[in-house]
């Protein structure tokens, strides 16, 4: 936060609230109505929290669930005047990360779900959080993980094949139009290779027709 507090300092702190300490005052209740603690509360709070987050690997129930409670838990406690946000969601992938999960990387298109997840945490309801968790970690796994494991001519699932020039909406149409070599699983799912999503991107843009010679009267 050092380098965006140099340019654009939080207007309400104090010179004790700067990057890396704890807020020293009380602030507003989130748009939800939950309200964070007393500037007081945050240390004692904070430890709770570390001890929530060490017992993740023995609790009862699935530990999306766990994890998605201490992640809400650490942004209700709100220890920082700024950059609460960015800090909960590197520790929620710090914590993932130990317990053998891929991060949660969570997309600009997925920020209004998360604050309405997030929201819905707050009155003790976890599952939505945990599900948003949970399903961004299976999606970093099909977008990072398998293409890179993955040989060009190995069957993957198309989320694994998306790339800035085509879609997995767009690899689908073209696998169920039968454009795109792939095949579709027991599971109902479809599964392409590299090698097969460049022959095919090689041959529509070879068939995609030039623009027409602008023509006007002289």
């Amino acid at each position: 936060m050092g380098p965006v507090w140099d340019v654009s300092p939080h207007p309400d702190a104090t010179p004790e609230e700067g990057p890396g300490n704890f807020r020293t005052h009380d602030i507003r209740p989130f748009p939800g109505g939950m309200r964070p603690p007393s500037f007081a509360l945050v240390g004692p709070k904070l430890r709770d929290w570390l001890d929530l987050v060490n017992a993740i690997p023995t609790s009862a129930g699935h530990p999306m669930e766990r994890l998605a409670e201490a992640h809400a838990g650490f942004e209700q406690v709100h220890p920082f005047l700024d950059g609460n946000g960015r800090t909960g969601r590197l520790l929620l992938n710090l914590v993932l990360a130990r317990l053998g999960y891929a991060p949660a990387i969570i997309q600009k298109r997925e920020r209004p779900r998360y604050l309405q997840a997030l929201r819905r945490a707050d009155t003790g309801n976890h599952g939505p959080l945990a599900e948003l968790i949970a399903r961004t970690v299976l999606d970093n796994l099909y977008r990072f993980v398998v293409p890179a494991l993955a040989g060009p001519a190995r069957l993957v699932p198309l989320a694994s094949l998306e790339t800035p020039q085509i879609s997995r909406v767009a690899l689908r149409n073209a696998a169920q139009r039968g454009r795109l070599r792939a095949q579709r699983g027991d599971d109902a799912q479809w599964r392409s290779s590299r090698a097969w999503v460049e022959d095919y991107l090689a041959d529509r843009y070879a068939r995609k027709p030039a623009k027409a010679r602008d023509e006007r009267p002289s």
